[in-house]
């Protein structure tokens, strides 16, 4: 009790706790309903409104505008803890649909949908960072060692939170995740090579560029050797996605090979057809055409 009282009690973290207790709750009992849902099993189904689906990033909206004002006003003493526990579930709803606020368009169960469950563990992971933080103010009969401690940790905290946001913007989640716990990880995933379709990528590497071709190269080896249990983790915490359609872009390869899907890679150029080929000469002509 008395490091609760110490460390979470005194700094004024209990809303934080609160909100984070509830935002990993409502995030596990999301996806376990919305699983339901698809399966067609138990009492859940799709909310409509004058034949319009409405996704539950609408009320998690309103829970953290609601949670939001609550603790502005600052009405009671109680109601930091209740604006905690509002803003925790409203996040945990909008955060849950990321993607469609991302890519405008339902994706929930497509394999762009994944970046929802990325957002939550980043944001799951931050919250968790914030709460064991040790924060000097507010906290009383510190001695100047113990103080000073304190603020060199905080400096230290805020050090891997900056790493962390490098990481995620070079596509790097899971090692930004991993190395709240383990800081020596998260620096090496802030200096490495971003991934090719991350927005560091896009902001800082030209397409023609050597280190392009490098992050190209290397995030088609990380993914053969990391891809699928990764994916599988994901499809157990998320629910697998559907499908892709049979016209996807990963086709195998003229030389029979695999056409793995690699995120961020382009696919392979395939070999120049040879000038009046078949193929060439079916598409691009009738059959009884002469030269000019």
């Amino acid at each position: 009790m008395d490091w609760w009282q110490r460390n979470i009690v005194e700094p004024g973290k209990l809303p934080l706790f609160l909100c984070a207790v509830a935002f990993l709750i409502t995030f596990a009992m999301t996806r376990t309903i919305v699983r339901s849902i698809r399966a067609g099993r138990g009492p859940f189904r799709n909310i409509s409104a004058g034949g319009t689906h409405v996704h539950h990033v609408v009320p998690g909206t309103i829970l953290m505008v609601t949670g939001g004002m609550l603790a502005l006003a600052d009405v009671s003493s109680g109601s930091d803890a209740l604006s905690g526990v509002l803003f925790g579930i409203g996040l945990a709803l909008v955060l849950d649909e990321f993607a469609l606020i991302l890519h405008l368009n339902d994706v929930y169960w497509e394999a762009e949908g994944r970046v929802s469950v990325d957002a939550v563990f980043l944001v799951a992971g931050v919250l968790g960072l914030l709460l064991v933080g040790a924060s000097p103010e507010g906290v009383d009969d510190l001695s100047s060692q113990i103080e000073t401690a304190r603020w060199v940790l905080l400096f230290d905290l805020l050090v891997v939170f900056a790493c962390l946001i490098v990481a995620c913007l070079k596509g790097k989640v899971v090692s930004g995740l991993v190395g709240l716990f383990f800081p020596p990880l998260i620096f090496f995933a802030a200096i490495r090579l971003a991934r090719p379709k991350s927005p560091w990528a896009h902001w800082f590497y030209r397409a023609d560029s050597n280190r392009m071709a490098r992050s190209l190269k290397r995030a088609r080896r990380n993914d053969k050797l990391w891809g699928s249990p990764a994916r599988r983790f994901q499809d157990l915490v998320a629910g697998a996605p559907s499908p892709d359609p049979p016209s996807s872009m990963t086709a195998p390869s003229p030389a029979g090979g695999d056409g793995v899907s690699v995120e961020g890679a382009v696919p392979e150029p395939d070999a120049a057809p040879a000038v009046g080929g078949a193929t060439g000469a079916a598409d691009s002509a009738p059959a009884d055409s002469t030269p000019a």
